[in-house]
């Protein structure tokens, strides 16, 4: 019978850092007896893969790759499954010199048209001249990459027969430990090339700082290695510190988001992470289910990151599993980006969420965030503080010229550190546009300081201009949201389009809803919010469920959302909405 992975290392105390390649820290972690387990929808172990085997199969892969003619340097795409797979060629193309590049699966899209075209956009621009993938997906990868030339197009069985006697020469800290393709929220997607040097320094803050992590820490994770959470949060870090990890397929979180939970309760984990809409889902599942056995007190560190953290999300989520031990005060709100490796900031644990409310008018007038003072009636909203930046690393926040902003002024946030990227991948004046000389990077977030805390604002892209005023989308979404019944947690995209006199406001808004009545006073309730909220006058397009884009790591792509809008993909017949085959 297979038996998880343990979660004490048998060595006396963790080594984090002091590894001058990941392949090092595989080496070291696979000296002791811990290593990561894989389980399947219904939560039965698939496979344990302790760091020791995958240390060695990764070494023995690595020749193989090396048997097959792959010179230094070269690309390879490795669609993320999570599997046993998926970690042998990751990190046997870094053993062989190459580049392993993570590619996102199927589910992230809404057909296998826009699946196709993204794939292919990444091994493009990545270069890559082989893609591997599981046995399932091999004909859906093979017409992306159709007239591209790869050399290789398959499982890793294609493998099988090259000779594994090739030499294998150490790493060092300057090579390119992977190709990392950002969310492409607001854009097409772009190759974060992050050395080993930047992984290791953001590893080890993380392990040191950010989480604390100690003996007998045990991690579990739903989230993709195809994002930067997923891949260096939930894979490398834990590595890095000889930790055991506990995973479940994305997919199987969607379907059963309960079983995340389980796996925490089941196997004592202490470490996980999800965005806000992963513990909403979970505390709506809950509602219907008997969770008298579900132990969730050994969970010291609830993370929440990859998007804007909602506090009432996840004061729902603490409630609902109050009696399972849950304590609001691990949450642990934190900022990053996939140019930094991953983290930048992480809230103090053993706080909670701790939040800063203040008022909206104010801060789309004068972009300052004023408190919002007691008893008022003026419009109000909270801001999760995210934390002091991680030790080695600096931000700053700035104006529209670039002069630094003091206390509570909303600007445009720069980061600086050890663990940013080197560019994005062959890509030298998009790399000139937000990385200076100097070693600034242009997050391209909005923030502010309250003390030494950061304060996550928003995209600077994503922003609203009306009348004067900067409006945040997630305002007027999260107002239908929680106002209007119905609508459910990330159902709502709000952006503005110009129709040539002024800018107006847009509102798609899934729906299941069919009856000519119920959908003209779903209408009348969204426009009573938005007026409620922000004094405005919308047009409101309704459209079937699902029918909302989203990135490869799950966020609601706005700039998409409004491209299909101008395309005509949302079209109207009637009362009945619905989207074109473009939109796909």
């Amino acid at each position: 019978m297979t038996t998880p992975t343990p979660t004490l290392d048998g060595r006396a105390s963790l080594r984090i850092g002091g590894f001058s390649s990941v392949p090092e820290g595989l080496a070291y972690a696979g000296e002791g007896g811990t290593g990561v387990n894989f389980y399947s929808i219904k939560g039965e172990l698939a496979e344990a893969l302790p760091y020791r085997v995958l240390a060695e199969q990764a070494a023995a892969l690595a020749r193989r790759l090396l048997g097959r003619g792959f010179a230094r340097g070269e690309r390879i795409g490795v669609v993320a499954e999570t599997d046993g797979d998926f970690l042998r060629l990751f990190f046997a193309a870094q053993l062989a010199h190459l580049i392993p590049v993570p590619l996102p699966l199927p589910q992230a899209f809404g057909g296998k048209g826009g699946y196709a075209a993204h794939v292919r956009g990444m091994i493009e621009s990545s270069g890559a001249c082989a893609v591997f993938g599981p046995a399932a997906l091999v004909p859906m990868l093979s017409g992306a990459v159709a007239g591209l030339n790869l050399r290789l197009c398959g499982t890793l069985a294609v493998l099988e027969d090259c000779g594994d006697t090739h030499p294998l020469t150490p790493v060092s800290e300057t090579d390119i430990a992977y190709i990392q393709f950002s969310s492409g929220s607001t854009r097409f997607p772009l190759g974060v090339a992050v050395t080993h040097r930047a992984l290791l320094a953001n590893a080890r803050v993380i392990a040191q700082h950010g989480l604390a992590i100690r003996s007998g820490d045990r991690c579990v994770s739903w989230l993709p290695f195809f994002h930067d959470m997923g891949l260096v949060g939930f894979m490398l870090t834990p590595m890095l510190s000889q930790m055991s990890v506990d995973l479940l397929a994305t997919r199987d979180f969607a379907r059963r988001p309960l079983q995340w939970l389980n796996l925490i309760s089941a196997n004592k984990g202490s470490l996980s992470y999800s965005p806000s809409f992963g513990y909403d889902l979970c505390a709506r599942r809950a509602q219907s289910l008997d969770l008298s056995t579900l132990d969730l007190s050994s969970w010291r560190a609830a993370g929440i990151g990859g998007d804007m953290v909602r506090g009432n999300t996840l004061r729902r989520f603490a409630d609902t599993f109050a009696r399972s031990g849950f304590r609001a005060e691990a949450f642990v709100p934190s900022y990053g980006l996939a140019e930094a490796t991953l983290a930048i900031s992480f809230a103090p644990l053993d706080r909670g969420l701790e939040v800063d409310r203040v008022d909206i008018e104010a801060l789309e007038a004068t972009g300052i965030a004023k408190p919002a003072a007691a008893g008022t009636e003026v419009r109000t909203r909270e801001f999760a503080l995210c934390g002091p930046v991680l030790p080695e690393h600096e931000a700053e926040i700035r104006g529209p010229s670039g002069e630094r902003l003091g206390e509570r002024h909303v600007g445009q946030i720069f980061i600086r550190g050890p663990s940013l990227m080197r560019e994005y991948f062959e890509r030298e004046e998009e790399t000139r546009q937000v990385l200076s000389p100097e070693g600034w990077l242009d997050t391209g977030d909005l923030g502010y300081w309250l003390g030494d805390t950061l304060v996550i604002t928003g995209r600077r892209k994503d922003l609203i201009l009306i009348n004067g005023r900067n409006i945040a989308p997630q305002d007027l979404e999260w107002a239908v949201e929680s106002e209007v019944g119905g609508v459910r947690s990330g159902d709502v995209a709000a952006f503005s389009v110009d129709d040539g006199e002024a800018e107006r406001l847009v509102l798609v808004v899934e729906t299941r809803l069919r009856d000519t009545e119920e959908r003209a006073a779903l209408r009348i309730a969204i426009q009573g919010a938005v007026r409620a909220r922000a004094g405005l006058e919308a047009e409101i397009v309704l459209v079937p469920a699902h029918s909302l884009p989203h990135t490869s790591s799950g966020k609601l792509s706005r700039r998409r959302t409004r491209d299909l809008f101008l395309q005509g993909a949302f079209a109207q017949t009637g009362e009945t909405a619905h989207v074109t085959a473009e939109a796909e």
